[in-house]
């Protein structure tokens, strides 16, 4: 598989604070990846340090085989970028603040209708960005990163604050986007949308990597405690180890039983102490 980024012990450093402590990991072409790790665990500045907007300390990071600080226009039209610091312009509609960017890349008017489409914003396309909700605002940005059809998206909490069926909307999208060939960088600090969207996870906390993998082989690896929990039809419930399956009675009255294998947010916990939602 063709690597779309590789990064090599890379130290950040904002003046006595460590920002980044020697991480390493690549990324391959059509993968979702997930870093995942609480705010402040420095996801945002390996973004910033990828996309050319910080320099490293120390290491080496390359995105498209070329050292990221080298990264030029060419290359920038290539890339899509969605994070808490993307701004817009309040007072123009939604769909004036999309064709800023499509006339910047040569992008038709039909195309911004699609992608508009796309993400359920077409209907309020002649909104003062200003007046549109918290999850229309991140949609429309995502459509923004969109427009010119990157081979690479960073997404830095895409769905942070959303509700539920607008997170839902934005995880079919992404999917969809992956069907299509296209990687994508993922940070979040919810362990369940990377388990449901990732390829491959990377554990970050204060700086440092602590565990990668496939969410799935993650939680095989981990789950050492062998239980299951057992949920009977008049609500009770029991745990119990896995040996313990075949001396259970009263089976006509079970209504579900179910593997305890750990989540990603158990692993993360059980490897730091800490916690992700800071």
């Amino acid at each position: 598989m063709v690597k779309m980024i590789e990064v090599k012990n890379v130290v950040k450093h904002f003046g006595k604070q460590v920002a980044l402590n020697g991480i390493a990991f690549d990324i391959e072409e059509g993968e979702i990846f997930g870093f995942l790790g609480p705010s402040g665990s420095g996801k945002t500045t390996t973004i910033n340090i990828l996309t050319g907007q910080l320099l490293a300390t120390e290491g080496t990071s390359k995105i498209f085989g070329k050292e990221a600080s080298t990264l030029n226009s060419d290359d920038f039209a290539q890339i899509g970028i969605v994070s808490d610091t993307s701004g817009f312009y309040e007072k123009m509609s939604l769909y004036k603040n999309i064709q800023v960017y499509s006339k910047w890349f040569g992008v038709s008017n039909q195309q911004v209708d699609a992608i508009l489409k796309r993400v359920g914003l077409y209907d309020s396309r002649h909104k003062p960005a200003e007046k549109l909700s918290t999850g229309m605002k991140q949609r429309m940005l995502l459509a923004r990163a969109l427009i010119h059809q990157p081979k690479f998206l960073f997404l830095d909490e895409p769905t942070s604050g959303l509700d539920p069926s607008t997170s839902r909307m934005i995880h079919k999208l992404l999917l969809e986007l992956k069907e299509q060939g296209i990687t994508i960088f993922l940070t979040t600090h919810d362990m369940q949308e990377a388990t449901l969207l990732c390829d491959r996870v990377a554990l970050l906390y204060q700086g440092k990597i602590v565990e990668t993998g496939q969410p799935a082989e993650l939680m095989k690896k981990y789950y050492t405690d062998k239980r299951v929990r057992i949920c009977y039809q008049n609500g009770r419930e029991k745990e119990l180890a896995y040996d313990e399956l075949t001396r259970l009675d009263h089976m006509e009255e079970i209504e579900t039983i179910h593997s305890c294998e750990p989540t990603l947010e158990d692993i993360f916990i059980s490897l730091t102490g800490g916690t992700l939602h800071v």
